[in-house]
């Protein structure tokens, strides 16, 4: 009853205009008059629908949880927007869509905001955020209670490649506004950025059941290796996976991301092509039925009954998964620290399952690198501190590999886990290095080792005059592992110590790097 008085009330200029035409029909001046009166009413009709256009349809059923705003002067900006914010709400999160124009910096509709912006002319706002941008430049705007990303489009032919993005992440880091990762700059709609974009989505929205919005093919790799980190654990198993490149030529470095094209398990594959009368060894296209089905996404009835091989075969592929390489090139192989990951029902998760329970040794693994180069190491002479929790010590230990080869290099290594008796991984390797000297500094925390628990954030507030002293003398402060908890607290804990405008230069002289997840 209500959304009908409101459709009636919203609809009286038409019928306002249908009205005057009729009255005009027995009205005797001349035609001309006549039709330049309807002609107005028409227009005006019309300017009346055109700016109820415009208004955001925002509506979204109870307080929002996050915020997708864009700036976007050609429209790609805001279709990725738009796409961004359709994955986090088919995950069930509460999402607002909004040009940057239509927010008010002193009174945010929502305690996280994605920004997904382009840059126009030379590097300026696009026009749907050139009022945005100068409000935001106000004195006095606070923003401690909110958390942001951002991802920013461009093209590096042009001198002020993404402005626009750097200088509103920059801004939101004055106001005091609590990065939830660190910005992602898409060169020309980069699709590997733009993986990893959602990639951070299905983090912050906790399902990982996505389409990539662009594919790229996977190399063939080899499953070669599996050996448990932490046996006897009260967590989950811990795996260093070991993968064998193609034949072709495979790099990479410190700091890259593998992705990884996961499987179902096999038997419940097999199951179900029985169970609607299919044959699982039949083959299309070099594969059998039952392999091209396991890398693809099942109805969500888990039924396949009434549908024939053409259609299983047209069913998306599964979301990759992505992961910190844990070695480096003069290994010879992409070893990954995983850990198995279960869901509430008890079953494992997709790549984690696939990775550590499923795959066979020997079994060919889906697998492409990208090249990460905003984590990617500084120079020798570059002291480095390295701060981690929990499988984020992949990324950290490929730094520390290839900085191994380069004598001289300053290294402290800040790590935590559950306890030393069954989670101290690479236990042999990090004593190593430290009784070498190429971990001129370790330290430790296990939380589960005392009544209180101990995290790494809480080590490196206890070393806080090491960590000016290291700092000032040049040093550079990467920090790889969970966004939620350890990174989130990490950032505060740096800004307490350092402050926050040190803090940013730190970050613009690349002195300052983050991989979390």
């Amino acid at each position: 009853m209500h959304s009908s008085f409101l459709s009636l009330v919203r609809a009286w200029p038409l019928y306002s205009c249908i009205v005057v035409a009729s009255c005009l029909l027995w009205w005797q001046p001349a035609r001309e008059v006549s039709a330049a009166v309807v002609i107005a009413l028409y227009l005006a009709l019309s300017l009346h629908c055109w700016r109820g256009r415009l208004r955001p349809r925002v509506a979204v059923d109870g307080p929002a949880q996050l915020l997708v705003a864009y700036a976007s002067q050609g429209g790609q900006a805001q279709g990725f927007a738009e796409r961004s914010a359709a994955q986090l709400r088919d995950a069930g999160v509460q999402t607002l869509l909004l040009p940057l124009n239509a927010l008010d910096p002193n009174d945010w509709p929502a305690p996280r905001v994605l920004f997904v912006v382009s840059t126009y002319g030379e590097g300026e706002a696009p026009d749907n955020a050139v009022r945005f941008e100068r409000r935001l430049a106000a004195a006095g705007i606070q923003a401690r209670s909110l958390e942001y990303a951002v991802l920013a489009f461009g093209d590096r032919q042009y001198r002020d490649f993404c402005a626009f993005g750097q200088r509103l992440d920059e801004r939101m880091r004055q106001c005091g506004a609590t990065p939830l990762f660190d910005r992602l700059e898409a060169d020309q709609a980069d699709p590997g950025v733009l993986r990893h974009w959602q990639h951070q989505l299905a983090h912050l929205s906790g399902d990982s059941n996505f389409s990539d919005w662009l594919p790229a093919p996977y190399q063939i790799w080899r499953l070669t290796g599996r050996h448990c980190l932490n046996p006897g654990s009260s967590g989950a198993p811990v795996q260093l996976l070991t993968l064998a490149p193609p034949s072709e030529q495979a790099s990479w470095r410190a700091g890259d991301i593998v992705e990884v094209g996961p499987r179902h398990a096999p038997a419940r594959i097999e199951a179900l092509l029985h169970d609607s009368g299919l044959d699982p060894h039949e083959f299309f296209d070099g594969q059998s039925l039952a392999a091209q089905l396991s890398r693809r996404r099942l109805p969500t009835t888990g039924d396949l009954h009434g549908l024939d091989a053409e259609a299983l075969l047209a069913l998306p592929l599964l979301p990759h998964r992505e992961y910190s390489i844990a070695s480096i090139l003069a290994d010879g192989a992409v070893q990954l620290v995983v850990r198995e990951a279960s869901h509430a029902d008890g079953t494992p998760g997709l790549g984690s399952g696939w990775l550590c329970r499923y795959a066979a040794i020997g079994e060919e693994i889906d697998l492409r690198i990208r090249s990460n180069p905003a984590f990617h190491g500084p120079d020798a002479a570059t002291p480095l501190i390295l701060i981690g929790n929990g499988t984020g010590i992949a990324g950290l230990r490929a730094h520390l590999r290839e900085r191994a080869a380069q004598p001289g290099s300053r290294n402290w290594l800040l790590v935590g886990e559950r306890n030393a008796a069954h989670d101290y991984l690479f236990q042999d390797e990090l004593t190593q290095w430290h009784e070498s000297g190429h971990l001129q500094r370790l330290d430790l925390a296990f939380s589960r080792d005392q009544p209180e628990k101990r995290y790494v954030q809480h080590v490196l507030r206890d070393a806080a005059d090491d960590l000016r002293h290291w700092v000032d003398q040049g040093a550079a402060i990467y920090v790889c592992g969970s966004l939620e908890g350890m990174g989130q607290e990490v950032q505060q804990i740096l800004l307490a110590l350092l402050g926050q405008a040190q803090l940013e230069r730190l970050s613009e002289q690349g002195r300052y790097r983050r991989d979390l997840y």
